[in-house]
């Protein structure tokens, strides 16, 4: 009885995925995969390795000023 919402409830999460807070621009943004195709162009362009999560607060706020440039 509760597998067709538990299954509606995994699909929403995914295809809308979770929203991170742009500090510097004081709103939020989805991360799902559009925001992770920019994502992985920021860290060819700046050599960087790290999930966005883990990035220290200067370096996530540097990825938020680069994507407002990037539209």
């Amino acid at each position: 009885m509760l597998a067709p919402f538990l299954v509606t409830a995994c699909a929403v999460r995914g295809s809308v995925g979770y929203r991170v807070y742009d500090r510097p621009h004081a709103d939020y943004h989805r991360w799902d995969d559009s925001e992770i195709r920019y994502y992985n162009r920021w860290q060819a362009e700046n050599r960087e390795r790290r999930n966005y999560r883990r990035l220290k607060r200067e370096d996530q706020e540097r990825y938020w000023r680069w994507r407002h440039d990037h539209r």
